[in-house]
């Protein structure tokens, strides 16, 4: 294989052999982030990269065309409702780092409402020298005129948190501040927080996040606030909060030993007292004095056995008085899992997948204390969203979308559930020449495994036509079908097919699914991919030579492990902000806090499997691999942009022609605002087009 010229006189052939020692890495001085040999390198091969990629007549036609749907003012302003007002932050052309602004619901209700602004980014970032891009932000209930604003630098997952007034419209001079941290923030009241941040010493767990909680009064030095609650270093963190109602607050505390175990403890007159639940199961929601937990074991009390996978509730005082007797709720099928839950005045809504297509129903509280269940009347082909509930009202929003139908925005009448129209997005490519199916390939061990396929109506089935594959596979993420208009423009209308996997790992039928390639069973995720690529192949949608897949995050590393594995399946490869290095992964940043999902590389069984399929460790000097895109993020202080680097450098430096793109901002989405999002993706198509045409 052809290797670039620079690439040749930058990283010269080596030959080494990695062991499992730190030292024996020839490449781990790329983990330095900022380090002037590693950014020196990193620009290297961003020049080299780049100046192909961007040689192409595509890229500029692709990255007008993202930059014109990105900031285009006929988007839909999502809003989340705080007191009278309805909030929404908005980046365009002219906001770049975006505004907060806010309307009231018979504007928004128009066409084009008039929004006042609250805080604008651009103008905050230029006053301080800083480059400020939005993180969220938390507002005390009910007036919620207070509020604690993220702040990050470039894009990283740290904040810096400063208290802003809505009534003022500035931030409050002598309020609530904290130093860039991965801090966790709660209001308790107007003059009160509880805070879990970098107190200094071993405040913080080896996965980076907070394991001390203290209670922190207006107008004292953070020194000074008393501690509540304190959990373990090796733990992922522990988060207190409170969580309000209009029927009474709940204070905890959330202590997280790995990423899907947990225990909860409740503040009673300063005694925390551990709530009575499986360390799987999850606590979410506090609504009417009742506790909701969703299980993801069978859970025996007494002579009842709660199902896994149901979601049961039961009153506070009862379940803190050691008298629990849980409801169940609901309970999962075979093909119906619940995506999540939110609450309303009166009610429930749960959004369910149902063989991954959305399904909404309201569960309405009687009287009595039984319930009613009620459908609302949405399209069932595609992603259901419920936008913007609150406990004051019983009315709500809600989106729908499907892969050729762009995100349409309802409004639904908490008493009548009619359904209202409001906003729809504009069709940014021409849909009607295309369809989408959904089939199942069986895997090797004969799990069928769901797919969705976007395809031209006349579309040959020859093996010839150029195909990208997305998957992600873990952490009990589901995948759904969504409109967007990027895969349209720069994919679909550029002649190519678009795949949507669904393998195990994720969450598209519950913990069952997600949990059926943890750890040591990590390959069925791979082998549910790779049985998905061949499916495609045995029905001539493609052929190796016109078949891509893409990935992010967990995503990456799924890209990573399969090219090690099957080589042979695919053409293209766009690797982003991967995990690649398995052997490290727990030693980098937030890595020690995802051991849960993947294994502990100190445990030696672990270890073994981990290194099994460790892209950064298996692949080979004598194998043909199709030319990887990597991209990363000098700012991802998530997953540690290392990973990448480390790819590439032993990539090359075993003959392999390879692709790299580091953004030197954007966070663990590659991307800070529009711009760099229209960039990023119109480098990636570009790639996608010459690779597989």
């Amino acid at each position: 294989m052809k290797l670039l010229p620079l690439m040749a006189i930058t990283l010269t052939m080596m030959t080494f052999n990695l062991q499992a020692n730190d030292s024996d890495d020839p490449f781990i001085w790329l983990e330095e982030v900022e380090g002037e040999k590693a950014l020196s390198w990193v620009k290297q091969q961003n020049d080299i990269s780049l100046s192909e990629l961007e040689s192409h007549p595509e890229f500029k036609i692709l990255q007008a065309k993202n930059l014109e749907v990105y900031q285009s003012k006929q988007r839909i302003p999502y809003i989340i409702q705080r007191g009278q007002y309805y909030y929404n932050f908005w980046q365009d052309d002219v906001h770049v780092r975006g505004i907060y602004r806010r309307t009231t619901l018979a504007e928004y209700r128009k066409d084009a409402p008039k929004w006042e602004t609250v805080l604008d980014f651009d103008a905050l970032a230029k006053a301080e020298d800083e480059n400020w891009v939005y993180k969220g932000m938390d507002c005390l209930y009910p007036e919620k005129n207070l509020c604690l604003v993220d702040l990050s630098r470039g894009g990283s997952d740290a904040t810096v948190i400063r208290e802003f007034d809505m009534r003022t419209k500035k931030f409050v001079k002598g309020g609530f501040e904290l130093p860039e941290a991965k801090s966790s923030v709660s209001w308790i009241d107007e003059n009160t927080l509880f805070v879990g941040t970098d107190f200094g010493g071993d405040s913080l767990t080896t996965s980076g996040y907070p394991r001390i909680a203290k209670r922190w009064k207006r107008g004292t030095p953070l020194e000074e606030a008393q501690q509540v609650f304190e959990g373990k270093v090796d733990h992922v963190g522990s988060f207190t909060s409170r969580l309000f109602s209009k029927s009474g607050n709940l204070d905890i505390t959330v202590e997280a030993p790995a990423f899907f175990v947990n225990t909860v403890h409740i503040l009673q007159k300063e005694h925390w007292i551990k709530l009575d639940k499986p360390d799987s199961a999850s606590l979410i929601g506090f609504f009417n004095q009742f506790i909701f937990l969703q299980l993801k074991d069978d859970w025996k009390m007494g002579d009842v056995v709660y199902p896994a996978g149901s979601i049961i509730y039961e009153n506070i005082e009862k379940v803190l008085s050691n008298k629990a007797n849980y409801i169940i709720l609901l309970e999962e099928s075979t093909n119906k899992s619940v995506a999540n839950i939110s609450f309303t005045k009166s009610s429930i809504l749960v959004n369910w997948l149902e063989d991954v297509k959305s399904v909404l129903e309201r569960y309405r509280f009687n009287d009595d204390g039984s319930y009613s269940i009620e459908a609302i009347e949405l399209e069932s082909n595609g992603r259901i969203t419920v936008k913007a509930t609150n406990e004051d009202s019983d009315d709500f929003f809600v989106s729908y979308e499907n892969f050729l139908q762009p995100d349409t925005l309802f409004y639904v009448n908490g008493s009548t559930l009619k359904v209202e129209k409001l906003k729809q997005l504009p069709t940014y490519f021409d849909a009607s020449p295309y369809e989408s199916k959904q089939f199942f390939a069986t895997s090797k061990d004969g799990t069928q495994v769901p797919y969705f396929v976007v395809k031209p109506k006349n579309m040959k089935f020859d093996g010839k036509n150029p195909t990208l594959l997305y998957g992600y596979g873990g952490f009990k993420v589901s995948m759904k079908p969504g409109y967007s208009a990027t895969i349209g423009m720069d994919w679909l209308e550029q002649g190519g097919v678009y795949v949507l996997s669904n393998i195990r790992g994720g969450g598209e039928y519950g913990s069952s699914w997600h949990r059926a390639a943890l750890k040591k069973n990590r390959h069925k995720a791979y082998e549910d991919f790779e049985a998905i690529a061949e499916d495609l192949i045995k029905r001539k949608i493609t052929s190796p030579k016109h078949l891509g897949m893409r990935g992010g995050s967990n995503g990456g590393l799924l890209m990573g492990a399969v090219l090690t594995r099957r080589p042979d399946l695919f053409n293209a490869v766009v690797c982003q902000v991967p995990l690649l290095d398995m052997l490290r992964f727990h030693k980098l940043l937030a890595g020690a806090s995802w051991m849960g999902e993947y294994g502990n590389p100190d445990n030696p069984d672990e270890r073994a499997y981990l290194e099994s399929y460790s892209p950064y460790h298996n692949v080979k000097k004598d194998v043909e691999y199709p030319r990887v895109f990597f991209t990363t993020s000098t700012k991802d202080d998530r997953v540690h942009p290392g990973h990448a680097r480390k790819m590439v450098a032993k990539m090359t430096a075993l003959g392999h022609e390879v692709m790299y793109y580091e953004n030197t901002e954007g966070g663990h989405g590659g991307a800070a605002n529009l711009k760099q999002s229209a960039y990023l993706n119109a480098l990636i198509y570009t790639y996608l087009i010459h690779q597989l045409k």
